[in-house]
């Protein structure tokens, strides 16, 4: 009885969906996605955001490579620490103010085409799929 109930649990367990920003964003692990505004405005360089597996994040910033954590469900978002390389280029500045809207993001909004992070004020950071 006790080892029937453990196979139901750990069999559960096993079937739960991804219900973090993973699971609705990927059709695969290599799903990138285009940062089109950072506040409002375009950004000047190139910044994407990537979900590789349930509870983590990882993207390309102007200057960096970055990865980190994220684990709240639909709709809140969440980071962890973001940690990043640590090369230096022209567009600093703007990876700066990236990583930190990144990090006051507390809401989600995913279509198909379109990932929209947002903090209680409104949109702060708006993806395209590529």
């Amino acid at each position: 009885m006790i080892r029937t109930l453990l196979c139901l649990a750990l069999t559960m367990t096993a079937c739960q969906a991804d219900e973090t920003i993973t699971g609705y964003t990927n059709t695969n692990t290599d799903t990138v996605w285009m940062l089109t505004y950072l506040n409002g405005t375009r950004p000047e360089s190139d910044i994407t955001i990537t979900f590789p597996e349930k509870g983590k994040i990882a993207g390309k910033a102007p200057c960096n490579r970055y990865f980190g954590s994220q684990t709240k469900p639909l709709p809140w978002f969440e980071t962890g620490p973001i940690a990043s390389t640590k090369m230096a280029c022209p567009h600093l500045a703007e990876e700066t103010k990236y990583f930190t809207t990144l990090q006051s993001a507390r809401l989600a909004e995913v279509s198909e085409t379109t990932l929209i992070l947002s903090d209680d004020t409104g949109p702060i950071l708006t993806f395209k799929r590529q």
